[in-house]
């Protein structure tokens, strides 16, 4: 019988254990967002390995998770060989990460949600930055654009806004080709909307975009009203 009660008891810490650290990494993860709808977590770690700090596996779901601005209409994530504070964690500190953590994962952006991120600086930004180093002739840092609108095709996106020059408003439409060169560049070409107009901006540009060592994307997809991506990314600590 005390067998059993020592058995029970240990279990019941362990359950405490894991309550406890579920809700740290839930807590963690709204605090990497500014608005999230739906959160889903399932630790998977042995009883020796959870009170070691170690978790060889995290899954996460979450949906219409805002970061920056942007909205994420779904995500899915695997994160590995976690290593984390759990002591502190036990003592009610928030949780940190003591290792890099490699995360697979797939993410779902809709075009819909795209259009709702586009009074974040965070995509407005980005986009102005790009359309300067495809075609750096024809626009600049100093000419500001309001973006007005994205239209996600078959690995196109289309570009709607508005330029201010010496006071004037100029209408733009931008259209752009994506594909995933490797795993951290992609190729963006500059694809002519109106092909037999004399234009200098009919002339096919393309830039690669190197977006880091921790990258490592396996599949970008284009396709009518959605952005599709899965890959792999290293979140330091």
């Amino acid at each position: 019988m005390p067998e059993q009660n020592s058995q029970t008891t240990s279990a019941n810490k362990i359950r405490i254990i894991t309550q406890v650290l579920t809700t740290a990494v839930k807590l963690w993860l709204r605090a990497q967002v500014s608005q999230i709808s739906e959160l889903e977590v399932e630790i998977k770690a042995s009883d020796r390995q959870l009170i070691s700090g170690r978790i060889p596996s995290i899954s996460i779901f979450a949906t219409h998770a805002v970061y920056q601005g942007l909205l994420i209409t779904q995500i899915k994530l695997i994160a590995e060989n976690i290593r984390i504070n759990i002591g502190s964690i036990l003592k009610g500190k928030p949780l940190r990460l003591l290792e890099t953590v490699s995360v697979v994962g797939d993410l779902i952006v809709d075009e819909k949600d795209l259009n709702a991120s586009l009074s974040s600086d965070l995509l407005s930004t980005a986009l102005s930055d790009l359309l300067v180093k495809v075609l750096p002739t024809h626009y600049s840092q100093s000419q500001p654009i309001s973006w007005q609108e994205i239209i996600l095709e078959n690995n196109q996106i289309l570009l709607r806004g508005l330029r201010v020059t010496n006071s004037e408003t100029t209408p733009l439409e931008i259209c752009l080709g994506l594909q995933l060169q490797s795993g951290h560049e992609l190729q963006v070409v500059h694809i002519p909307i109106h092909p037999h107009h004399e234009d200098t901006l009919n002339n096919n540009r393309e830039y690669n975009l190197d977006l880091g060592s921790d990258v490592d994307i396996q599949e970008l997809t284009l396709i009518p009203g959605k952005l599709v991506c899965r890959g792999q990314i290293n979140v330091n600590p």
